[in-house]
């Protein structure tokens, strides 16, 4: 088990770090969307995409770069007790809060994926002036919380195995 353990670790962190370092390329896709958007609103005719665009990059920017987020460790963590806590401490305590965000992820995942068979079944479209559709958005929130809640899941392996002083990088 240990080693399925290390190795299902190991994919999921090499599929999140891959997948987070092309997105991250994605702020400048949406400084792209936004300069055209200033552009054409000063010299030409405003265009009725960008602004939608826009959020459609932004959410495909921090749902895809959430895992790879997490797995360098760069979210926000309250300060005051954890960062005197030992080792083991910290990974009981990581452990606890990492079921408590699968289980939101779960929640999350539920959601996104009765959505976005709503929205692939009748064809939903934004109501706004440029009505694009609204699957492709959703589809990628739905692939977003998948890789967050495997990456969540790793993060708990490791918790685990931090606390029972396993080395997943020997398996």
């Amino acid at each position: 088990m240990p080693r399925l353990a290390g190795r299902f670790v190991r994919f999921v962190d090499a599929l999140n770090y891959r997948i987070g370092r092309v997105i991250m390329y994605g702020i400048f896709v949406m400084m792209g969307i936004l300069l055209w958007s200033s552009i054409s609103k000063t010299f030409f005719h405003p265009s009725l995409w960008t602004l939608e665009v826009a959020q459609f990059a932004m959410v495909t920017y921090y749902i895809l770069g959430g895992p790879y987020s997490v797995q360098l460790g760069s979210n926000v963590r309250m300060d005051l007790f954890y960062g005197e806590w030992s080792t083991t401490k910290k990974a009981w305590f990581d452990a606890f809060t990492v079921c408590l965000l699968i289980f939101y992820l779960g929640v999350l995942l539920y959601g996104a994926i009765s959505s976005t068979e709503y929205s692939l079944r009748y064809g939903e479209r934004s109501p706004t002036a440029w009505r694009p559709y609204l699957w492709p958005i959703k589809v990628t929130m739905t692939v977003g919380f998948v890789l967050m809640l495997l990456q969540a899941a790793s993060e708990l392996i490791k918790d685990i195995a931090t606390i029972r002083k396993v080395d997943l990088n020997v398996l």
